[in-house]
């Protein structure tokens, strides 16, 4: 039968379950986006001026060997950003995407980010899929009155075939500061990122 079509008193607890705490964890994270969102407002209206501009966004460039399964990115000691996909049959399969785009507070910021992979190998590597890996990336920048912070992270596997596979997964964070468009013209200061 069509999953969709069974009434949820008809299915299995189990599955009611699963499905609850998806829609849960859905609700925790959109309610996390939005705390964010109205303490980087705050900010914004008691710190007067113009204000600066934040875009986070993040790049997923790791080998098959592992699959993103949740992604943390907090902004000043706020999550602003929490993606969790413990069967890790979707999020790593997002190969880019924005993380926070708003105003910010002018001034010194740290962003921190906590990705955590799960191993995938077929055949004798399927051992793989039992070990879980985290990687830590922080990046702080300032962000300039009437500018935008663009900063670019990704997870990307370091070092060679001989580096142990639990020191492979990292976070890198590029940033670039630009001025807003004028109209007509070009971004300045910061130039593109890659």
């Amino acid at each position: 039968p069509d999953p969709s079509t069974v009434k949820p008193e008809d299915m299995p607890t189990a599955v009611r379950m699963r499905r609850l705490e998806q829609k849960t964890q859905a609700l925790k994270e959109r309610a996390w986006q939005l705390k964010a969102r109205v303490q980087m407002l705050k900010e914004q209206i008691l710190g007067g001026g113009v204000g600066a501009q934040a875009l986070i966004a993040h790049a997923n460039d790791m080998g098959s060997s592992f699959r993103l399964i949740k992604l943390i990115y907090t902004l000043d000691g706020t999550q602003v950003f929490v993606r969790t996909d413990e069967t890790a049959d979707n999020l790593y399969k997002t190969k880019a995407f924005d993380v926070f785009s708003g105003p910010i507070a002018p001034g010194n910021h740290t962003l921190a980010i906590v990705a955590t992979y799960r191993g995938h190998g077929y055949g004798v590597f399927e051992y793989l899929s039992k070990y879980t890996f985290t990687a830590r990336g922080n990046s702080t920048f300032i962000a300039g009155e009437g500018k935008l912070s663009k900063i670019d992270c990704r997870g990307h596997e370091k070092g060679g075939p001989t580096m142990p596979m639990e020191k492979r997964p990292a976070v890198t964070c590029k940033v670039t500061e630009v001025s807003p468009e004028k109209s007509g013209g070009t971004p300045t200061g910061g130039g593109a990122s890659p």
